[in-house]
């Protein structure tokens, strides 16, 4: 029987492992283990491999893990939790032919060419360009940018940091929100806003604006009021959705992602009965001469539970990921 290989995709909370059998993408004995409850990477893959049976002999000889956080040498410093190691010496403590550690956002990429018709919901009809550059944007802890093409010999992903770009403002509501987080935190990336924090960043400014004292301290209670008919929060989910827009559509034109545009991330498939009624469309194809264009590109929302998890094993023998 052919051994299987180890995936995982790790955040700041959990670290999501499964296997996958070569040859294959799809993952089976995904669990889901808290990073609090481990010292280390090792530790964890341990217990896990341990839960799934596969000790000793049976271990898995490869493995990819995607991580949040940049991954730059042999070092890995995880960005929201205490996990700190070496790539090398981790393959050697698992005993691993083959390890790849690769930026979270990349394996979101990478997972996107793996899904199915039923993983996502179209928001736009367009048709992609084959062979050209596709966006993936996701709003997140914070907001992911890449573009992803094939390669010669597999798909490969453009990284970027388009997350950090400036808010640029197209209204004047929103010439007033940029004055309000610009007396708070001076220059205003478009992640202060598109990310959790900023869903409830951007409640306060709207409650701030509206002269109205706030009652909502997470963003999940943002999204439920505003379900619950509360006019500020449904305000601030609109205003959201239309940033999200306006800042999707001017990177599908940076990349020139005739490929289509892709969604993801953890905060879009909550806001799914939102994106129709909000100027989300609007705002993505309100690109001036450049707007037949952008209406062209077809763009779609991730609804699957580990796209993450798909990417790392596309990464896993692709020549194009280190």
């Amino acid at each position: 029987m052919p051994r299987s290989a180890l995936i995982g995709d790790i955040g700041g909370t959990n670290a999501r492992f499964a296997l996958v059998t070569p040859g294959a993408f799809a993952p089976h004995d995904v669990l889901s283990l808290p990073c609090a409850d481990y010292p280390g990477l090792v530790e964890a893959v341990l217990d896990y491999l341990g839960r799934v049976g596969l000790t000793g002999d049976a271990a898995p000889r490869e493995a990819c893990l995607a991580l949040a956080c940049p991954i730059r040498g042999d070092r890995v410093s995880l960005t929201n939790n205490h996990w700190r190691f070496s790539r090398e010496e981790v393959r050697q403590a698992l005993g691993l032919s083959l390890f790849k550690a690769i930026n979270d956002f990349t394996a979101q990429a990478l997972g996107v060419p793996h899904l199915t018709d039923d993983d996502l919901i179209d928001v736009q009809h367009g048709e992609a360009i084959p062979h050209a550059t596709r966006l993936v944007i996701g709003p997140g802890t914070g907001l992911g940018v890449a573009g992803l093409l094939p390669g010669r010999h597999g798909w490969m992903v453009l990284p970027s940091e388009g997350g950090h770009v400036t808010f640029a403002p197209t209204d004047e509501r929103e010439q007033n929100l940029l004055r309000h987080f610009r007396n708070r935190y001076g220059r205003v990336s478009v992640e202060r806003i598109l990310s959790g924090q900023g869903l409830l960043d951007l409640y306060l400014a709207h409650c701030s604006l509206k002269g109205a004292p706030p009652t909502l301290t997470s963003p999940a209670e943002v999204t439920q009021a505003a379900a619950n008919g509360d006019g500020i929060a449904r305000d601030t989910l609109q205003r959201f959705l239309k940033i999200l827009g306006d800042v999707s559509g001017d990177a599908a034109l940076t990349l020139g992602a005739l490929g289509g545009v892709t969604l993801c991330g953890g905060i879009l498939p909550r806001l799914l009965d939102w994106l129709p009624e909000s100027r989300f469309l609007e705002a993505f194809t309100a690109k001036g001469r450049m707007a037949a264009y952008t209406a062209a590109i077809p763009v779609k929302v991730v609804t699957a539970p580990w796209p993450g998890l798909l990417g790392a094993a596309e990464a896993l023998h692709n020549q194009e990921v280190d």
